[in-house]
């Protein structure tokens, strides 16, 4: 059985979450700089074998005082935990296709179960196979000892404890 190694296109992906601000409004992020890639066996994916990191120093959240603040040791701590990454493998259920593996973050390792929408398969205009998916998952960010909070006056909590992962991934052959 053949591989075959496909690469994250960083151009053509984004890196997402988002979580609740005082429990009335989202704030979302980015992270700019990642890679990874995937190993297959089959044309549709099943069984892929994925890994993938990012540097957290470039978190963007459009504010510059809260992604210094995100990169203190409230949050992130970057200077001790560089880089977050994952490992895992994409299962296919009839269509249904699903992202398990270890994530690590500052640190920790959670087993996390991510649900994958598989967009394709295509030629690009310059001769490139190239692969798209939308990943979506949620996170406790405590289990991960991103534990800062803060409580309002009226009792309402600064930062959610859940966050929702978005990502949108092509891949190159």
């Amino acid at each position: 059985m053949s591989t075959t190694k496909w690469t994250i296109d960083p151009t053509h992906s984004e890196v997402a979450f988002k979580v609740k601000h005082l429990v009335i409004s989202t704030v979302t992020g980015y992270f700019r700089k990642f890679e990874g890639h995937a190993q297959t066996t089959s044309e549709d994916f099943s069984g892929a074998i994925v890994a993938f990191s990012l540097a957290v120093d470039s978190i963007d959240t459009n504010q510059s005082d809260r992604d210094q603040h995100l990169k203190s040791a409230d949050f992130f701590d970057t200077t001790n935990f560089p880089t977050i990454s994952f490992a895992g493998k994409l299962a296919n259920h009839g269509g249904e296709y699903q992202l398990v593996g270890d994530l690590t973050l500052k640190g920790i390792t959670k087993e996390v179960a991510l649900e994958v929408t598989y967009g394709g398969t295509v030629a690009d205009p310059y001769g490139q196979t190239k692969a798209g998916f939308e990943i979506e998952g949620k996170i406790n960010r405590k289990d991960f000892g991103l534990t800062w909070s803060a409580i309002t006056e009226a009792g309402s909590v600064v930062v959610s404890d859940q966050v929702r992962l978005q990502f949108s991934v092509q891949l190159v052959k």
